[in-house]
């Protein structure tokens, strides 16, 4: 007789998502380094692009203000479409934000949404900033952008499950983890 376990039984996809300094890099890091197939999405998937046609928008070159590359920041949906259709492993994180999430949110077994207090936001953000000032935050006007994300939502996905990124990365993750296998079961 074949034992069945849950992770095993099927293709899962879960989205990460959160404000800008909520965590969504460590996380994808740790569930990475704990051996899940896990998706950088500003690595892997971004690019600046419209947000409903998917249209990039590199030939728009001389728009480099924090508003544009803000608004204008989207996941290639053929690529997560790609990932979400691979069945080689029983569950992959995508981990990240974009602006066309409405294109792809439904791809999506679950959605996780990170969650800090603006200070806590505002702190991550300046020590990755500290080690790369040319990462998103830099710029008094990147800043004031995420404050105002902070506050407004505007670009996170209203009915995730809301994980409490204030704790430390190894509980946030185990966190996850068994909302995942509650699912499972």
């Amino acid at each position: 007789m074949r034992t069945c376990y849950p992770l095993l039984m099927g293709r899962r996809n879960y989205l990460i998502e959160g404000v800008s300094g909520a965590g969504k890099t460590a996380v994808c890091t740790e569930l990475q380094r704990r051996g899940y197939q896990a998706i950088h999405g500003d690595d892997e998937l971004a690019y600046q692009g419209d947000p409903e046609t998917g249209q990039p928008t590199d030939g728009l070159r001389h728009e480099h203000s924090a508003t544009f590359i803000s608004e204008h920041h989207i996941w290639d949906v053929e690529k997560v479409k790609a990932f979400v259709a691979n069945q080689e492993e029983a569950v992959t994180f995508f981990c990240g934000g974009s602006r066309n999430l409405s294109k792809y949110v439904a791809l999506f077994d679950g959605v996780f949404v990170l969650e800090v207090d603006l200070d806590t936001s505002l702190r991550r953000i300046a020590e990755r900033v500290a080690l790369d000032p040319t990462d998103w935050g830099g710029t008094p006007a990147e800043r004031e952008i995420t404050v105002r994300m902070y506050h407004s939502k505007e670009a996170l996905p209203h009915n995730g499950t809301i994980i409490d990124a204030t704790a430390p990365l190894a509980r946030v993750v185990d966190e996850i983890l068994r909302h995942i296998d509650a699912r499972s079961t």
